[in-house]
């Protein structure tokens, strides 16, 4: 979107943006580690997991963009894509991370980002069973738990050697992304898997300094691409391009790092 977007629409997203994670807890929390969760599968040949509490998560969301923002366009991963006619877009992942959410595991969360449907102006990660929300827009970036809030900020790390790394699977892409993934890996002092969108959050927190990952979608990485910005953050693709369409991603937690990542992903 542009850079010229009045600060009541910047208010007014933020407003809604967090009434649609709000819609959303609920939904989710009451099917994770339920007894009898079902899933099915959406990958042919392999493992593409969707549970309720994805398909409940989402239509909670979109009720209330129907009725805060009906004239908004929205990209959800469950429910596709609806036009819109005031240039703003929706994108929504209910539940990002469903393997670890069917397993048990916390580290599920729930993404919104509001824009142009290119890249983010607002987005939050949103991980319900640890009461966790990682917020960020222009001109703020903040993590909410348990009631208490504090802002977000990366981290200053420059070297590849001092850098802690996250990816979701360790079987990253293609075996060209994983040789290249593994350049990193390799001199990265700690590596980490299996964190799904809580990896980001935790480069926004300062925790971390590195989440390489492929196969990503606009929904997978709107959300958490404006949380990382917004704390200080570059978010790009490993060829150093635009992100907010998915693929090969790199989040690094500030620019010398993210020269250097990318340097060893193959931009020389």
């Amino acid at each position: 979107m542009s850079l010229s977007v009045p600060p009541e629409l910047i208010a007014d997203l933020c407003r809604v943006a967090l009434a649609c994670a709000d819609a959303a807890r609920p939904e989710t929390l009451r099917h994770f580690r339920a007894p009898a969760l079902a899933a099915d599968n959406k990958q042919a040949g392999g493992f593409d997991p969707v549970t309720e509490g994805d398909r409940a998560a989402e239509r909670a969301m979109r009720e209330v963009l129907a009725r805060l923002r009906p004239d908004d366009a929205i990209l959800g991963e469950e429910y596709g894509a609806s036009a819109g006619s005031t240039g703003v877009t929706w994108v929504l992942d209910p539940i990002d991370g469903t393997r670890a959410y069917l397993a048990g595991a916390p580290t599920w969360g729930t993404l919104v980002a509001a824009g142009d449907g290119a890249a983010p102006l607002v987005g939050l990660i949103d991980q319900p069973h640890t009461d966790e929300r990682f917020f960020g827009a222009p001109g703020e970036a903040w993590l909410d738990h348990a009631g208490s809030r504090r802002d977000l900020a990366t981290r200053d790390t420059a070297r590849i050697e001092d850098a802690i790394l996250l990816t979701t699977f360790p079987e990253i892409g293609s075996p060209e992304d994983r040789a290249a993934f593994s350049r990193v890996s390799e001199r990265a002092r700690l590596t980490r898997y299996g964190l799904d969108c809580y990896a980001y959050g935790l480069l926004a927190a300062g925790h971390v300094d590195l989440v390489i990952e492929a196969g990503l979608q606009a929904y997978d990485i709107q959300g958490p691409m404006a949380v990382v910005q917004a704390a200080g953050g570059i978010v790009t693709t490993w060829d150093g391009g635009k992100a907010g369409r998915g693929g090969r991603i790199i989040a690094a937690a500030n620019a010398d790092l993210h020269a250097a990542a990318l340097e060893l992903l193959g931009r020389i």
